[in-house]
């Protein structure tokens, strides 16, 4: 074997997830981003299992398999979630704000408390959490909430991938573009350049692209992807 050849060899069992199948369960599938996710997997071929309250069973997009059951219960969805080797959790408070501290308790990590108490249970070989970008000096609580998150994933065992952002653009969610001047601003400033790249603001599409790269090209141990590397659509660095 060639040198070249044997070092692919070496990165690929030491840094690459075994090839995992098209199943994928996902939470949030009838969210801002999880709607258009389970659009661009079924495209792409992927069998999607979406929690989902019973409520809102007609929310899900065409071809998607709906499991009705409570996302802060593990108990009403950790036996469905097989055969599926990937887990992508999306649940959040909408439109969070410091107004909503004791929803990022009840709401945020409740949920992924038990997405993650399921998916070890059920498997998983791969876990995509979206998260936020961290030590922006506004909505601690916010932030605290995902970094506890961050640490249930570390502790777990499973291989998993961290998205970042701060602050996604698009549709119904375009105030915070009036911060885009400023911000570029910042990013030529040596003293608060890298700041600014951590809570910059992605588009909707970057955060799909990102997490469609996510489920094609998994890595591991631990994953962790910015908003810089957002923006690039894939870049990863491993933590």
């Amino acid at each position: 074997m060639r040198i070249h050849e044997f070092a692919y060899s070496y990165i690929r069992k030491r840094f690459v997830i075994p090839m995992l199948n098209n199943k994928i369960f996902i939470t949030g599938g009838t969210g801002y981003i999880g709607s258009r996710l389970i659009s661009k997997l079924i495209e792409d071929k992927y069998e999607v299992k979406a929690l989902v309250r019973q409520s809102s069973l007609s929310k899900l997009p065409a071809g998607c398999h709906a499991i009705p059951g409570d996302a802060l219960n593990a108990s009403t969805f950790k036996d469905k979630i097989a055969p599926c080797d990937t887990f992508i959790h999306l649940i959040g408070v909408a439109h969070p704000g410091p107004a909503k501290t004791a929803q990022f308790q009840s709401i945020d990590l409740a949920s992924i408390q038990a997405s993650v108490e399921a998916a070890k249970e059920a498997g998983i070989k791969h876990f995509i959490y979206v998260s936020v970008a961290q030590g922006s000096g506004v909505m601690k609580a916010y932030q605290s909430v995902r970094a506890e998150g961050e640490h249930l994933l570390r502790q777990s065992g499973m291989k998993v991938t961290i998205l970042r952002p701060w602050y996604v653009l698009g549709p119904g969610h375009y105030w915070p573009v009036i911060m885009v001047p400023f911000l570029k601003l910042m990013e030529t400033i040596p003293s608060t350049r890298e700041k600014a790249l951590r809570i910059g603001i992605v588009s909707i599409k970057q955060m799909l692209n990102t997490l469609m790269l996510a489920v094609h090209r998994p890595l591991g141990d631990i994953s962790i992807i910015e908003v810089e590397s957002i923006r690039k659509k894939g870049g990863v660095s491993k933590n």
